[in-house]
């Protein structure tokens, strides 16, 4: 039985579960509070420690410019906050619908569709022209063409909004967590294998910069590096090829020569400089809150094994054997005091089929190793729904990659994990009394802790971002440093 042990307490890491995509629908309506608190009381009863829920853009600000309606999550938060939950809110600026899982449809708002009727290069679009309007392209952050605004000061005067609208819920301490979505997903990522393009695993995906906005960027670096000749890729495939097939990615490559290398830089950059500005605005937004700011970054780990990490390329991670993607992102996050939060915690290489050259086994560990060497708290969830009990064992196993410490923290522990998603099929009997288990090993055989001051998670007021980090610190960050070790397998098995 669970108790609570002082020393063991310090290996406890608390568990959220995402609530359902449309539990706010698309007309800003809260449809079924009281099946949402049943479900709710029983993941209090289970030890759960809060739920993580999307603040959709596209349902908040639906009427127009800085027409902020949030009375629908105001009583959702209010009913989490009755059942003794903590929350994670997620400023989620990208369509719901055209990705894995996705049940329900939320564009953008329609105003900004509108705007995009008549100039459709401020969505993502890739070679062949096809436009994706999941989010607003990164070429338009800084382009005053939304009513006056930019899609940055939309962000920000969203988050702002969100600050007044739930003051006194920041106040009490329920909202623990305001995650920035940074991209489709809310990942910090390009669209690069969007599946209402007909994009299949493992299909290496294709660069998404050739809007207008994009494509001038990138004339005027390359002109500033004294090519003005040089062009996009015209190499990289399509969204479902192999690596090998394609010009830019095969052995020997053009990923691998000099203007290869100037794209993946300046197309890389792009994405964190994006992340950069976003968060600093978050940070604004919120100072003073007693609050962590989070961000998450997708687990994409399909060609990982290959030289090439073809697919982690068109998506924005310039990550090769000998080059960290990962660890400058997890630089932008220190300096912003947030926490860097991954997926795939579930997957383990041996389920992988051999053909995508997959680890993401590897990938979890490269990720959360560079996120510890650069002293931030990260974080992560499942990237699948499952309710066996391997892929808990490996989500523990990856929350504290080298077992408990009884005798106080351990070495290496996550700062949450928030697990995918609730559902009727996580609430069926079998599959909720394992997971109740899953609850019991992540908090380290205690009973469920109301104090985070217990597990060293108390949250201090957000104070204000550092100074912008210099370029030989991000190119020094891109060196490539071993992963901790990890254990072959969690001291703290569900089934043990």
């Amino acid at each position: 039985m669970a108790t609570l042990n002082k020393n063991m307490l310090l290996n406890y890491v608390p568990v959220y579960v995402m609530l359902p995509l449309g539990v706010i629908n698309v007309d800003n309506v809260f449809e079924d509070p009281d099946g949402l608190k049943e479900q709710l009381v029983q993941l209090r009863a289970a030890g759960v420690d809060g739920v993580m829920i999307d603040v959709w853009w596209g349902i908040i600000e639906q009427k127009g410019p800085k027409e902020y309606d949030w009375s629908a999550y105001k009583s959702l938060f209010q009913l989490v906050h009755k059942c003794g939950l903590k929350l994670q809110a997620i400023m989620s600026f990208h369509q719901c619908g055209g990705n894995v899982g996705d049940v329900v449809n939320i564009p953008l708002p329609k105003w900004v569709l509108d705007i995009g009727e008549s100039d459709p290069d401020i969505f993502y679009t890739d070679r062949s022209g096809i436009r994706d309007q999941e989010y607003l392209s990164i070429g338009v952050d800084n382009k005053p063409i939304f009513h006056g605004r930019t899609a940055i000061e939309i962000y920000s005067d969203y988050m702002k909004s969100f600050r007044e609208n739930m003051s006194d819920l920041l106040q009490s301490e329920v909202i623990v967590d305001i995650e920035v979505g940074l991209g489709p997903a809310g990942e910090l990522r390009y669209p690069s294998y969007p599946q209402n393009q007909g994009w299949q695993f493992p299909g290496i995906g294709e660069f998404q910069c050739y809007d207008k906005y994009l494509r001038e960027s990138f004339k005027a670096a390359a002109a500033k590096a004294g090519h003005s000749e040089w062009e996009l890729p015209d190499d990289a495939g399509t969204y479902n090829d192999v690596p090998e097939s394609t010009e830019f990615f095969k052995t020997n490559g053009t990923y691998l020569t000099e203007k290869g290398k100037f794209f993946l830089t300046w197309y890389s950059n792009q994405l964190l400089n994006h992340g950069d500005q976003i968060l600093d605005e978050a940070n604004k937004a919120f100072l003073g809150c007693k609050v962590k700011l989070a961000i998450k970054v997708s687990g994409i780990h399909w060609w990982y094994k290959a030289p090439n990490h073809a697919a982690e390329l068109t998506a924005g991670y310039y990550n090769l054997d000998d080059r960290d993607g990962y660890r400058p992102i997890a630089k932008i996050v220190s300096r912003h005091h947030a926490i860097l939060n991954f997926t795939c915690l579930e997957m383990r290489d041996s389920e992988q089929s051999s053909d995508a050259q997959s680890s993401p086994q590897k990938l979890v560990q490269q990720v959360l190793s560079g996120g510890w060497r650069e002293n931030i708290e990260v974080a992560g969830e499942n990237a699948l729904s499952r309710y066996d009990a391997t892929a808990y064992n490996q989500i523990i196993l990856n929350a504290r990659p080298q077992g408990v410490n009884k005798d106080g923290p351990p070495k290496l522990r996550m700062y949450g994990v928030t697990y995918l998603r609730l559902s009727d099929d996580l609430m069926q009997q079998s599959n909720f009394d394992i997971f109740k288990k899953f609850v019991v090993k992540m908090h380290a055989d205690q009973d469920y802790c109301s104090d985070p001051e217990k597990y060293n998670h108390g949250i201090p007021p957000l104070k204000r971002s550092e100074p912008k980090i210099p370029v030989d610190v991000f190119n020094e960050a891109t060196k490539p440093i071993p992963p901790f070790p990890w254990d072959s397998e969690t001291d703290m098995k569900v089934d043990g």
